[in-house]
Parts: C-alpha cells; structure tokens; sequence
C-alpha cells in the first residue's frame, strides 16, 4: 500500500478559509495580508483574528512572486554597543515586525568610508523592499544609485533612490529643550560637552545647544569635546571645574555621570553649585548620585513613524509622500539641576 507524506493529516488553512471563518472576500483577506489600505481597522482584526484562529500562515514566496516584492527590509547601523544606535536598531526591528515584514541587518565599522555602500550593495543582493540608514557617522558622500525606497535616520547621505525619507531628527529640539531648561533655572549660560564631531547626533545637539543660547541672549562659551564615554566626560568635567561654571549640558548620560564625578572631585556640589543635563535617558540615569536629568529620545516612536513612511512608499510607489509626524519630546527632570546658587 503507497501512502503519502501528508496522510492522516488535515490540509494547510488556505486564504479561502480564513474569508469563511471572517465572513469576508479572498481578495480582502489579500489586502489584509498585503497592508494595503482601505481596510478598516474592525474588518482587519478580524481577518487576523480568524487566521489566528484556524491557524492560517500566508505563503511568503508565492506572495513575493506575484507581487515583486520580498516583504522585507534592510537596515543599516553601525556595529556598537552604544546606547543610542543599539536602543534605536530594536526600535526598528519592532516596527518592522509589525508591519508584516522581515527584517535584514548588515552592520558597519566606525571609519571604514566603503561600509555603508558595501552594505547598501549586500542588502540590494538580497532583494529587499526598502532600506533603512541608521547609520550615526559621516563617512563622506556615496556614489550610489539605489532602487528601492530608502529611510535616514539622521543627515541624508549622498545617492539617489526613487524616495529617499528622512525621520526621527529631534536632536536638535531635544537639546534645545535642555539648555533652555537651564536658563529657566536663572543660569547666566550652559556649557557644552559634545559627541565626536563625526557623529551627526553630536553636531545636531551641539547646534540645538546654541541655538537656544543665542535665541536668549546668552553667551555661547567654547564647546568641550568628548566621545560618548564616561572617562571623556570625566576629563571634560576636570577642565570645567577649574572655571567659573554653573549649568553643563552633556551630549549623552555616560559623559554626563562621568562629569559629575569629576565636578564632585573637585569639590563642587551638584546640583548645588553645578546643574548638569544628559541626553537619552538610559537605564542607569534614574541610579546614580544624584540622579541625572536628562531628555529622552523616543526611539520607538521616532521608528514607528519611519517605518510607516518607507512601508507606504514600498506598496502606493505612486502616491504622494504620507505627512512625517513629529516624535515626543521629553524632559526627565531630576535631581541633578536646581536653580543658579548666584
């Protein structure tokens, strides 16, 4: 007797059953399974609900043959254990996910100018649908034509793709938010420690920083260099210390504590003769001695709203652009400010 490798088993849930089990058409079931739009949001629970239900999974390959397209997406970042770059790449691979695609990483070198091209090139190889650039560094212009969609986070590089979506710049307003936080506190100015000058995060806070100085009057004192790292702000905090100084926004956390404790070292009281601000709000800021306020970027917010960009100009590439929305801004005020002791 032949048997075959199915026997005793039920068929695979089609499309077709999981219309019957929603009460609607295959061709809606198509849409929802496809994210194209006019589905309302009840009829695409249940379609999803159904195909929960019977125990439905779309046929990827099929769909990528009759649609063109692979339902994924590329992303490029750079390979760092930074906070920053690391808590925004989760962010996307959440938004990715949700949206129904799958996800390509290629990760590059700080100070390899050839990366980000080899990697755009790599991913392109793969067939992706859309690519995203979360990638912090200026490495330079790149000559490359890309053919599919592409989403910077950040300063736009240098090539051509039939859209390219620029999403999630807050540095600026963020640091914005943070110097003038200090000036409202009656500080006469805010001192500055940057990120590395190639970081387009750093040059976007600086910026934002004195901008909001100049918008007050204020003094813009010598920008302070540092490198994300706690030891550099401790540095930065060692030759701030010796000044007359009494508000420090730092470009991230890390510097931020390391400059606390230099300033303790040197026996200014925080916030009581210093007032410090950070940027990003990482895990350990609500923690140490005392703890730092310091704005927080929205990573998932800024990721979400990105996402929904490159997934709309993927599936309607003859549709006008969807209006960008603006991510949240945060302040988490703390114990590390307090107003001018002068």
């Amino acid at each position: 007797m032949t048997r075959s490798g199915r026997s005793g088993s039920s068929p695979a849930p089609s499309s077709k059953d999981v219309a019957l089990a929603a009460g609607v058409s295959q061709k809606t079931v198509s849409r929802v399974f496809n994210n194209e739009q006019y589905v309302s949001a009840d009829v695409r629970r249940r379609v999803l609900a159904a195909a929960e239900e019977i125990g439905y999974r779309p046929n990827n390959a099929a769909r990528a043959l009759a649609s063109g397209r692979t339902r994924s997406i590329g992303v490029v970042t750079l390979g760092t254990g930074l906070y920053g770059p690391a808590s925004l790449l989760v962010g996307i691979e959440r938004a990715v996910q949700n949206a129904g695609y799958a996800l390509r990483v290629v990760s590059t070198l700080e100070g390899d100018p050839a990366g980000v091209a080899g990697a755009v090139e790599s991913l392109l190889e793969q067939g992706v649908d859309g690519i995203v650039i979360s990638e912090p560094i200026d490495e330079g212009p790149l000559a490359l034509q890309v053919d599919v969609p592409v989403l910077v986070f950040g300063a736009p590089p240098s090539f051509t793709a039939p859209r390219l979506i620029t999403a999630g710049v807050v540095s600026e307003e963020l640091a914005r938010l943070a110097t003038n936080h200090l000036l409202d506190l009656g500080h006469e100015t805010v001192h500055h420690i940057a990120g590395p000058r190639r970081w387009y995060a750093a040059r976007d806070r600086t910026e934002g920083w004195r901008q909001a100085l100049r918008a007050r009057g204020a003094v813009v004192p010598p920008v302070v260099d540092g490198d994300w790292s706690a030891r550099s702000g401790h540095a930065a905090g060692r030759v701030l210390a010796a000044d007359d100084v009494t508000a420090v926004f730092a470009a991230n956390d890390d510097m931020a504590i390391g400059l606390i404790r230099a300033l303790l070292e040197a026996g200014k009281r925080v916030p009581e003769d210093v007032s410090v601000v950070g940027f990003d709000d990482t895990p350990i800021s609500a923690y140490v001695t005392p703890p730092l306020t310091t704005v927080r970027q929205p990573f998932d917010a800024m990721a979400a709203a990105g996402l929904r960009l490159l997934v709309h100009a993927v599936e309607q590439p003859q549709a006008d652009d969807l209006e960008p929305e603006d991510p949240p801004l945060d302040l988490v005020v703390r114990a590390s400010t307090a107003r001018n002791p002068g």
